[in-house]
């Protein structure tokens, strides 16, 4: 959970207990803890650490803290308790993806971004007791690369069909009546069902969740949750004894189904398949059929989940066979665009503050690819890199090469703090096989 106030704490974690042990119960009594001072103090706080552009309203962090962030919190405050609280609309910001596409954000005022995020520090214990072992996305104590670990552990459990489905503007089709009914099977608290409406009927429409806002992660995990559970079941009723023969990873709107290789399992690909479209029917989620794909690892195909290409490949050690993953292409190919445009765009800047601007980009790439099988694709961003700082400083001073004798390895990375922390976290994954 998120940490917070040891009061805040407890609330929570008396909230998620109950859920957890009454499967069936609604919650009352809810809003009076979303209006607490307490609460949206600690909103704010989380708020301001993620350090998020201003809102429509241009109003930012510093403007608030140089007026006084307690009178803020209390007109939010006395807004909410008075039932006059409406949200902004959000600022809408466009963001470049592959393929010439562009991914719509939608940023929340400071003043929303808060009350979001009071709702959902009262919501999510409810619901994090509802989701599933197999849902990674956005969660507390969850990450990307526990999901990606997920799948590489089946993979070497010779769960090597592959259901890749690629779901066609997820974020954009979530129906608001569908996911307030859900919602509502927890809640039963009037004045917290009207302000999730507020919020929703900010966005415009009836459909949809604006990829950007505090809540929205929550929301569309909510929403999913009833896929999951049937993936769940299907692992149940076809296990036997400690295997089983379906496994999943969800993160968010990322899914794969891995189904056992032996032949006589070829049903379980065709049935699973097929209620995982019954299931997006109903909640009137569209499959894109035409990047949704059925992968067979055993016929040396390889299928893209979170950034990673994975593949099954055979040990030379011990001739077992693992999975492998590493950093999709495209991936790599991005990163080196990105940093090939700083350096265009510093050329006749010092070398010193090229580094300062590439560093936080190496870092945060390679942190997130630095498990699995990425030593090889890291050694070759590294010599790219660091023959792109070479070129930098032999123009500056109108020499031709990369100056190998003029400088050694160890001043760029220990005097110039060039970043080198390309190392590879292994993880082992599970070696039992199905019989």
């Amino acid at each position: 959970m998120i940490k917070a106030s040891i009061s805040l704490q407890d609330l929570r974690r008396g909230i998620y207990v109950k859920a957890k042990a009454e499967p069936s119960w609604r919650f009352w009594g809810l809003y009076v803890h979303i209006c607490k001072k307490e609460t949206l103090r600690e909103a704010y706080r989380l708020a301001k650490n993620n350090n998020g552009a201003p809102g429509i309203d241009g109003v930012t962090f510093e403007a608030i803290e140089a007026q006084s962030v307690e009178a803020f919190l209390e007109e939010i405050q006395d807004e909410l308790i008075g039932c006059t609280y409406r949200p902004l609309r959000a600022r809408r910001q466009e963001i470049p993806k592959d393929g010439g596409k562009v991914r719509v954000l939608s940023i929340p005022a400071i003043r929303d971004r808060v009350v979001q995020g009071a709702l959902k520090l009262i919501l999510e214990p409810i619901f994090e007791a509802d989701f599933q072992p197999g849902s990674y996305g956005y969660r507390p104590k969850r990450t990307a690369h526990e999901a990606v670990h997920r799948v590489a552990t089946a993979i070497i459990q010779r769960k090597t069909r592959v259901i890749d489905l690629d779901l066609r503007a997820y974020f954009d089709t979530v129906r608001h009546q569908l996911l307030l009914d859900k919602i509502a099977r927890r809640i039963n608290d009037q004045y917290v069902m009207h302000l999730i409406k507020l919020m929703l009927t900010a966005a415009g429409g009836k459909q949809g969740v604006p990829q950007g806002g505090v809540i929205s992660p929550l929301f569309s995990n909510i929403y999913l949750t009833e896929v999951d559970r049937m993936l769940e079941r299907a692992k149940e009723v076809t296990r036997s004894g400690r295997y089983t023969y379906v496994e999943y990873a969800r993160f968010a709107d990322d899914l794969v189904v891995l189904i056992d290789a032996y032949p006589r399992h070829d049903w379980l690909l065709k049935a699973v398949s097929k209620r995982l479209r019954e299931e997006f029917a109903k909640l009137q989620v569209e499959v894109n059929e035409e990047k949704s794909r059925t992968v067979d690892l055993g016929c040396k195909e390889s299928f893209g989940f979170l950034g990673f290409d994975f593949r099954q490949l055979r040990s030379i050690k011990n001739s077992a066979w693992r999975a492998h993953y590493t950093p999709k292409l495209k991936k790599r190919t991005a990163l080196l665009q990105k940093l090939k445009d700083i350096f265009r765009r510093y050329q006749s800047q010092p070398i010193d503050r090229v580094v300062q601007l590439i560093n936080p980009i190496l870092r945060g790439w390679v942190n997130y690819f630095a498990v699995g099988h990425s030593s090889e694709c890291f050694s070759f961003i590294k010599d790219w890199v660091e023959k792109k700082v070479r070129r930098h400083m032999g123009r500056s001073r109108n020499q031709q090469g990369f100056g190998w004798k003029r400088w050694s390895r160890h001043w760029l990375y220990n005097e110039l703090k060039l970043f080198n922390g390309y190392r590879v976290h292994r993880r082992s994954e599970t070696k039992t096989l199905p019989t």
